[in-house]
């Protein structure tokens, strides 16, 4: 409601009007002198209360109030400006309310109002803590000398404060450290989502959660162990002074609870000495009538404390199958805290605190009379208050509730059936036995002037002893309503009517109807719910409340856990006790209350059997006959109750047990429902009939219950029409559950729904304000039309798509929609919109668009909140559909209206209007980027509340900060880039501006993604002629302009987001060309407003958070390639330097301008700053200039590279032996604490790191192989050790770990991917016996490693398979081929073994990869490279094997071949782009006389094979065919050349080929040139001295193809279609002769000239004009071959025909004239132009 501004206004109101008038008061009195934190008096807060005047400071209560207020303002706000951190002294105002004497709830809701100010400013934790923890040992020290007094019963006490004052401020200081503690629970997501994605609300929370992580003081264990000190000191103590140090010990323990399970493992043996110590076994002793109310206080207020820690413990490190766990257990769940042992332990120790708990109650000899009664006995101590306003028996409520509590988060798995049945008979006597601690005298009044007003209108805070169990939990209701619907919902009723009411209003209404309201001095222990919620304020329940809750929670739990029998016996107890209780008790609010209990706990335990965790098993315990029957005879009563709320529950709980019962069961519930209704009249029991079927038919569903669905139409139908509001509004609820569970099946009955529908809309009684006056008062809150609007729906969705195709329905749905639409009741209205919402997804073209939008987009200016939220969901369904349709409506004007409405409303609880923007960018953004930067320009120009707020001294401070010539670029010169003139501009919400940054964001993603190149690239667009204005390359100073803006915010979460958007320029850009300047980048020119930007981000107020992602932004420009100087880098390589010499010094960080941050965010910078010169590394080898970057720091990178991994597994395994030497230097017991928020860095930045070390190992950097040993500058010096590295296994388990996850995981995920291939590039290296030694081979390692590598190669794809085939390829090359390894260190046999697994897997990859059906759609280059490096890997491990094996691995790899050879099913060339492999492989032939002839055999088949293929593709045609082919041709032709001089094939094979080249060539034109090109290359080789004998046979037999061709070609010369296909051919068969001539001695010239000329003399027409291409081509041959040979050519041409020999001369003549006449122009030429030169 509030804006910005005005939240921050109310606060400070709050702080100045309440808050500081009441810290005057109590500073300055002599009654009470409590200390400030910092010291007495001394503080800045103190110095200003002292200028405060107050006659009346405000009363407890008005206290409570306000703080809970501004607990809600500083949530809402969610990030502090500095005037109220100032006004409220940094939080030095609220724990000094909170160490006031006012009392335990004033202290409650000071400590929560704290927490949600550390929530809002993170940055002031550390501080915060510090101080609380200062005071607190101040005031321990206080209480022992006090202590001291006490024991030697001294009197001078005239210099110490009063035990009370040192009670309020230790136990202030204690909760106000438990709460922040609390804070800490919610486990924080990964850095990389926190900066990379934008969730709104969820975001902000996360960021939250990691800041209060990073800026955690390390004084946690001094804070165990002073708590430790305490509780052990107790036993020395007076008893007050006892029960002082008590509370505070464990309440300091139930906080540290909260730090997760990598802090509490290390002390848990501690922590179970002082609960054993804490939880004894009850005995004799403990009975005694002379224990006074002192002793008996301390006694259960210890053990109230001890439990309560117990459960804190258990909340958050205990995983229960099938829980929520809230904490951050997801981290430790590798290693249970809570063992079954520990598990028995603590079920013991809390069966011996509900003994003495039962003790007690045995214990009160007097009858426990109303406390409040002006009559009772004053000297029964057990009723007497203390100070706090409990007495003894709330003590015990609170105590036994804690053990229930404790209980139920413990589970059962170890708790004796003995100890279940005892907990099953407390509780149930709890809930619904004869156990009244209310009022009697009240109970006498009501009974005797029948003034009972109902259950719900009881104001004592007790209502007889009902639960206030919150009955959303677990409905199931439409989902609007779930939304609308606000907290603290009495009744089921109210949310299964889905009334639609405002969330304001409908907490007043709730408020007004519960009887019992919490407090937070019922139970200071609950804090701990609200670091698990959004509720900014959590209210326990009264101690009577609230152990009625929680044994109906633990009974319905312990119900769900036992057998059949169990479960039977429990609830008939259960039964059997409310009907003996209802029966024999004359008080009436009793019974009723008893009948609540135990219909909530027959529901709750419902819930459980029908959730997901436990359906099967409720199926065996609520599914039997016996207990169907006797819970739903129970529930008939509950159902025909006149109170709404209990016949919801029953309803609910008869709906759910008839989905987990039989077929039969289900039919009886119907018709005994049916059989109520008919014979009782009374309204209240047909409308709890009717509802119990809607609840039927939801929970058990319309298929289970079609049989039933005629008749149960017809007695909804017929009670609709009921003239009673009760009756027809319950009905018509029922009814519309039924539709929307038949679904389908539900068609039959339209056409009398749609007629009951029109007839009841036209009723008077239906109307809101029809019928009689009583009728219209009760139909206020029962509105029919609302349930009209839900049938109407539910009809709809029954319909389906053929909505659009029965007009005549249509109509009819779409005049009574719009008719509801017109009514006044906006809660109808919202219906209505559900109903268009079904229309548009079923009949979208049959609806006027148009129309839709205008309205919608009237009804966002509804002052109605719910009316806006459903136009708001709408819009979001229309804008999934067709976002340009809403461009062409709505325009600009409507997303105005909803970046507007972020500014009107909370923006937290309106996420539907961001996805709505969100979907509308991301379709149309490419369109027109431009219109959205505005837009979000615009927003980011605005002013927040909290730089209004801010003082202009500030103000002109921070701007001093950046005031440099790269800010005043932007025009930057105050925070946010605003001008001197931006007061007067309009303010946005800060969390309006973050969205408008997340925008930007996506902007920038989708438009990289988009491939519209135009958008990134000016020089493109001005070639295609596209106007730059407009595209999103031509706004990159406005982009850069708003990070800066952005960076310089005062809210964290802004600036990190500016960073990203900056991050996001310089990724998309840095490769855009300048379009005016060539060999220029475009950002070069923004290389100053970039580092202005990147500023603000190292000014003293940074976070950790932003120091972060601002060094990995500087790391990116660095390596982008925009400065390829080093000396022009400037500050931003500077500041990544100075980051990389503060990771080497341990202890304390700093960077920039900040110098005091905490171990936890020094170490996670230090991963930071290491990811990124990583990040730098691994772009080096393509950016050259990196290199020098780099080289400096190489040997530092590679030491903390390594250390960096060795931290991770550190922390990863939890190995204490490597945090002694872990290179952060953090205290081993933080280091612990730490993990849960470093670990999420850590799996983020270490696939970086390793690939980085990588890439150093495959250069042979000389300083990583000293960094994998541990030996820093070591350099050149190391020894060949025969074992491993001193770190190769830390190393190798990350690695082996990271692969097994990832083969494991059922897909491959793209995100995963990077990983892999970094982890299996680091194996390719580390396998290397200079790292791995002789490690890798022990028989153990290798099988493990050899199973991954199966595994990994069944599973994994071809871009993943080719760095495994490397790392096979590299193991075997390295140890397998080391001398010495038969020296008796590895068995032969055993190393032939591990050789033939490298062999198998490679080969197994090899053959997956071959093409075929099932592989198609994989990434065909990354095949192509898979079969490159398997074949090289063949060959390597050939090698290993030796010269025997080799030649057989040789025929392995040449038999995968061929099957590559004849595919057909892949339309890519497969064979081309690996030919080098087969050449491989026929490299290095055997030298032995057999070796060569079993290698002629192999290459005699091969050809076969290929011979085969070639004619298995005759007349046959198409691309595949033809490629097969081409390729099978090039094969053989390669074999051919690279053949051994030895080798020896068969004449008929040979001759085969040569023929069936001749006739592809003289066949088909579409082989010409691969004929051609072939030939050439065989020619060619056969030229060779060595050659093989077969080559020259080849030749002599191609030579006449090769004529043929030529004179093909001749025939052709005026085929204008086939002469250009065979022109190609020609050309490399005319370059073929070239060779051949040059190729062969001067003394066979001759006859070959004789062959070629009269070849030549074909092409030849010197009387042609102009010459023919033909003619072109060839005379130049001519000439050479004259040139060359002279002698020969005359002889000849002189023996050539007349014809021919006409022919050539006239040719060499015309061309020889030709070159004489060009000759004799070019000097002209040259002077002609020389002379105009000059």
């Amino acid at each position: 409601m509030l804006s910005e501004q005005g939240l921050i206004s109310a606060a400070m109101e709050i702080v100045n009007t309440f808050l500081r008038p009441y810290l005057t008061s109590i500073l300055f009195s002599s009654s009470s002198r409590p200390q400030s934190p910092a010291g007495a008096g001394q503080s800045s807060t103190s110095a200003f209360i002292r200028q405060q005047q107050t006659e009346r400071p405000p009363s407890s209560d008005t206290l409570m109030m306000v703080l809970r207020e501004l607990a809600g303002l500083l949530e809402q706000l969610g990030n502090l400006p500095p005037v109220i951190q100032e006004s409220l002294g940094g939080g030095e105002v609220l724990i000094t309310v909170a160490c006031s004497p006012a009392g335990s709830g004033v202290r409650g809701s000071a400590v929560n109002a704290l927490c949600a100010f550390v929530r809002a400013c993170p940055g002031r934790m550390g501080t915060i803590m510090e101080s609380l923890y200062e005071g607190l040992k101040r005031d321990i020290t206080t209480l022992g000398t006090l202590a001291m007094q006490l024991s030697n019963s001294s009197s001078n006490t005239s210099n110490l404060p009063s035990l009370g004052e040192v009670k309020s401020r230790a136990l202030g200081h204690a909760y106000s450290m438990y709460g922040i503690y609390t804070l800490l629970a919610t486990s924080p997501k990964a850095a990389e989502e926190t900066s990379t994605a934008y969730t709104g609300q969820e975001q902000h929370i996360s960021l939250v959660n990691i800041s209060l992580h990073l800026h955690l003081p390390p004084i946690s264990p001094s804070v165990l162990h002073t708590a430790t000190s305490l509780l052990k000191s107790t036993l020395d103590q007076p008893l007050p002074i006892a029960r002082i140090s008590s509370e505070i010990g464990w309440t300091l323990v139930s906080g540290l609870m909260a730090l997760g399970p990598h802090f509490v493992r290390p002390n848990l043996s501690a922590l179970m000495v002082l609960w054993r110590n804490a939880l004894p076994k009850p005995t004799v002793r403990d009975n005694n009538s002379m224990v006074g109310k002192e002793e008996w206080g301390f006694l259960l207020g210890v053990r109230g404390w001890a439990v309560g820690a117990m459960c804190a413990f258990l909340r958050w490190n205990n995983n229960l199958p099938g829980s929520d766990s809230t904490g951050s257990f997801d981290r430790g769940a590798s290693k249970l805290v809570v063992t079954l042992d520990i598990s028995r332990r603590l079920g013991t120790l809390l069966s011996n605190a509900l003994g003495f708990a039962n003790l007690f109650i045995t214990a009160q000899r007097e009858e426990v009379q109303d406390p409040t009664s002006p009559t009772g006995p004053t000297t029964n101590f057990f009723l007497q208050a203390d100070e706090d306003g409990h007495d003894l028996q709330a003590y015990e409520a609170l105590l036994r509730s804690h053990v229930h509590v404790a209980f139920a988060l413990l589970g059962f798995a170890t708790t004796t059936e003995s100890i279940q049945r005892e907990l099953i008979t407390s509780t149930t006597s709890l809930f619904a036995g004869n156990t009244y601690t209310g009022s009697v005298l009240q109970v006498a009044i009501a009974a005797k002037e029948g003034s009972f007003r109902g259950l719900w209108k009881v104001e004592d805070g007790y209502a007889y002893g009902v639960n206030s169990i919150d009955s959303r939990e677990g409905i199931e209701g439409d989902s609007v309503t779930l939304a609308m619907s606000g907290p603290g919902t009495p009744g089921a009723t109210q949310l299964m009517a889905g009334q639609q009411r405002d969330v304001g209003e409908a907490e007043i209404e709730d408020l007004l109807s519960k009887p019992i309201l919490g407090s937070p001095e019922n139970d200071p222990l609950s804090l701990s719910s609200a670091s698990v919620t959004t509720k900014p304020f959590v209210d326990p329940f009264p101690p009577a409340t609230a152990v009625v809750n929680s044994s109906i929670d633990l009974f319905s739990a312990l119900v769900c856990a036992q057998d059949s029998n169990g479960a039977l016996k429990a609830l008939s107890g259960l039964i059997d006790t409310a009907k003996v209780d209802k029966s024999s008790s004359s008080n009436m609010g009793r019974r009723i209350a008893v009948t609540v209990n135990s219909v909530w706990a027959l529901l709750l335990s419902l819930r459980m059997a029908t959730s997901r965790v436990g359906a099967r098993a409720g199926r065996e315990i609520f599914g039997g006959a016996q207990v169907g029957n006797i819970i739903s005879v129970f529930l008939k009563d509950a159902i025909l109750d006149p109170d709404e709320n209990l016949r919801g529950a029953a309803s609910e709980a008869l709906g759910r047990l008839s989905s987990l019962s039989s077929s039969t069961f289900l039919g009886n519930q119907i018709n005994n429902l049916v059989k109520e209704i008919v014979n009782n009249r009374d309204p209240y029991a047909r409308a709890g009939c009717a509802s119990a079927f809607g609840a039927i038919y939801v929970y058990a569903g319309g298929v289970a219950a079609q049989a039933y669905l005629k008749t149960v139409l017809n007695v909804l139908m017929s009670l609709a029409n009921d003239p009673h509001p009760v009756v027809h509004y319950w009905s018509l609820h029922a009814l519309a559950h039924v539709i929307s569970a038949s679904s389908l099946s539900y068609g039959p009955f339209i056409p009398s729904t749609m007629a009951l529908i029109f007839k009841l809309y036209a009723l008077d009684t239906h109307e809101p304000e029809g019928g009689t006056v009583a009728q219209a008062n009760a139909s206020g809150d029962l509105p029919s039309y609302q349930a009209l609007c839900r049938i109407v729906d539910g009809v709809i969705s029954a319909i389906g798509p053929e909505l659009q195709d029965s007009t005549r329905t249509r109509s009819k749905i779409e005049d009574l929609v719009y008719e509801l639409l017109r009514c006044e009741d906006e809660t109808v209205g919202v219906e209505a919109i559900q109903c268009l919402r079904q229309m548009m997804m079923f009949a979208p073209a049959k609806m006027d668009m148009a129309d839709l939008v205008t309205r919608l987009k009237g009804y966002l200016a509804s002052p109605r909140r719910p009316l806006k939220v459903a136009s708001i969901n709408a819009l979001y369904q229309l804008v999934q559909r067709d976002a340009f349709l809403l461009s062409k409506v709505g325009g600009d004007k409507l997303v105005e209206i909803l970046f507007g409405m972020l500014d009107e409303e909370d923006s937290t609880s309106i996420e539907g209007v961001k996805n709505i923007i969100t979907n509308w960018l991301t379709q149309t953004v490419t369109a027109a980027p431009s219109a959205w930067i505005d837009l979000c320009q615009r927003i980011m120009a605005r002013t927040t509340a909290s730089q209004q707020s801010a003082t202009l001294p500030a103000a002109s401070s921070k701007g001093a900060i950046f005031q440099d010539e790269e800010s005043e670029s932007l025009g930057a010169g105050l925070p946010g880039g605003q001008s001197d003139g931006a007061a007067g501009h309009s303010t946005a919400r800060w969390r309006t501006q973050l969205f408008a940054m997340e925008c930007l964001h996506r902007i920038c993603n989708v438009i990289s993604a988009s491939g519209r190149q135009e958008h990134l690239d000016l020089r493109f667009a001005k070639l295609h002629g596209i106007a730059p204005k407009g595209l999103f390359v031509s706004r990159i100073p406005d982009l850069v302009r708003i990070a800066f803006s952005a960076s310089a915010a005062y809210v964290t979460e802004i600036r990190l987001a500016g960073l990203v958007v900056l991050r996001d320029v310089i990724a998309i850009f840095a490769k855009s060309p300048d379009p005016d300047y060539d060999d220029s980048l475009l950002l070069e020119q923004y290389q100053a407003p970039i580092t202005a930007a990147l500023t603000p981000a190292f000014s003293s107020d940074s976070t950790p958070e932003i120091l972060s992602s601002a060094v990995q932004v500087c790391a990116i420009f660095v390596g982008c390639g925009v400065i390829k100087d080093v000396t022009k880098m400037g500050r931003i390589l500077k500041l990544l330097t100075g980051a990389l010499d503060q990771s080497k010094s341990s202890g304390s960080f700093s960077i920039g301008d900040v110098q005091q941050i905490s171990p936890n965010a020094a170490v996670m910078l230090r991963i930071s700053t290491l990811t990124a010169w990583a990040e730098l590394l691994i772009a080096s080898p393509q950016q050259d200039y990196l290199k020098a970057v780099i080289e400096p720091y190489r040997s530092t990178l590679a030491m903390l590279w390594i250390g960096a991994l060795r931290d991770y597994a550190s922390i990863r395994g939890d190995s204490e032996v490597l945090q002694e030497s872990s290179s952060s230097t953090i205290d081993g017991l933080y280091m612990n604490l730490g993990k849960e928020i470093l670990l999420p860095y850590y799996d983020d930045a270490w696939y970086r790191i390793i690939k980085a070390v990588a890439i150093m190992m495959q250069t042979r950097d000389p300083h990583i192989l000293p960094a994998m040993d541990g030996k820093e500058g070591a350099v050149g010096s190391m020894p060949q050790n025969e074992g491993p590295t001193a770190l190769f296994f830390v190393v190798f388990g990350l690695v082996y770990e990271a692969l097994v996850q990832a083969s494991t995981s059922s897909t491959s995920s793209a995100s995963s991917q990077p990983i892999i291939i970094a982890a299996l590039e680091t194996m390719e290296n580390l396998v290397r016996p200079e790292y791995a030694g002789d490690a890798i081979l022990d028989n153990a390692v290798f099988d493990e490693f050899t199973s991954l590598c199966y595994r990994m190669a069944m599973m994994e794809n071809a871009t993943v398979h080719i760095p495994l085939v490397r790392t096979i390829a590299s193991l075997a090359s390295t140890q397998f081929t080391r001398s010495g390894r038969a020296n008796g260190k590895q068995s032969s046999s055993s190393s032939h073994l591990q050789l033939t697994h490298c062999l198998r897997i490679c080969a197994y990859v090899l053959r997956k990869a071959l093409p075929s059906s099932s592989n198609t759609s994989e990434d065909q280059s990354a095949r192509i490279g898979l079969f490159n490096t398997s074949f090289s890997a063949l060959a390597e491990i050939g090698r290993a094997f030796g010269a025997e094996t080799k030649e057989d691995i040789r025929g392995i790899s040449i038999t995968l071949y061929s099957e590559l050879l004849k595919d057909e099913t892949s339309e890519f060339d497969l064979i081309g782009p690996t030919l080098p492999a087969l050449r491989t492989m026929l490299d290095a032939p055997p030298m032995t006389s057999n070796g060569i002839e079993s290698f002629g055999k192999l290459i005699h088949g091969l050809i076969s094979c290929c011979l085969q293929n070639i004619e298995e593709t005759s007349n046959r045609s198409g691309p595949t065919v033809v490629l097969k082919s081409k390729n099978n041709f090039m094969a053989v032709v390669l074999v051919l050349s690279s053949l051994h001089p030895n080798v020896k094939l068969g004449r008929a094979l040979i001759d085969q080929f040569c023929y069936l080249m001749t006739q592809r060539m003289e066949t088909s034109t579409e082989f010409a040139l691969t004929v051609a090109q072939c030939a050439k290359a065989l020619i060619a080789a056969s030229l060779v001295p060595t050659t093989n004998a077969v080559l020259k046979h080849c030749a002599g037999l191609l030579i006449p193809c090769l004529i043929k061709l030529v004179s093909t070609a001749a025939a052709a010369v005026d085929d204008q279609e086939k002469l250009p296909i065979l022109a190609p051919a020609l050309d490399e068969v005319l370059k073929t002769f070239t060779t051949f001539f040059n190729g062969v001695p001067e003394t066979s010239r001759q006859a070959v000239l004789a062959v070629l000329l009269p070849t030549l003399a074909l092409l030849l027409d010197p009387s042609r004009s102009p010459l023919s291409s033909l003619h072109v081509q060839a005379i130049p041959i001519v000439l050479t071959f004259a040139s060359a040979s002279p002698g020969p050519f005359k002889e000849v041409t002189d023996g050539l025909d007349v014809g021919a020999r006409e022919v050539l001369e006239a040719s060499v003549r015309l061309a020889v004239s030709g070159r004489q006449q060009a000759a004799s122009s070019q000097p002209s030429t040259k002077r002609q132009i020389s002379l105009k030169a000059f």
